[in-house]
């Protein structure tokens, strides 16, 4: 379900569901100061991050650019 919700995003919108919460994550934490709770939600934050940053290259769309990229400089 989330998938396909996700594959039907522009790159500006999937860019957005990784930024934000991580953004929304260091608010937080300078309004709140350091406490477990903000390192807790910073850690998920900069962990959805990466999974979404590390992962985006193998989503279906994103081969299909990486390909079109290749094939301009061929």
């Amino acid at each position: 379900m989330a998938g396909s919700i996700l594959n039907h995003l522009s790159p500006y919108a999937r860019v957005l569901t990784a930024v934000i919460p991580f953004l929304l994550a260091i608010a937080i934490r300078f309004i709140y100061g350091k406490n477990r709770a903000t390192q807790v939600l910073l850690s998920i934050s900069t962990m959805w991050f990466a999974v979404n940053v590390l992962l985006a290259p193998y989503s279906a769309g994103m081969q299909r650019d990486i390909e079109q990229v290749r094939a301009w400089f061929r």
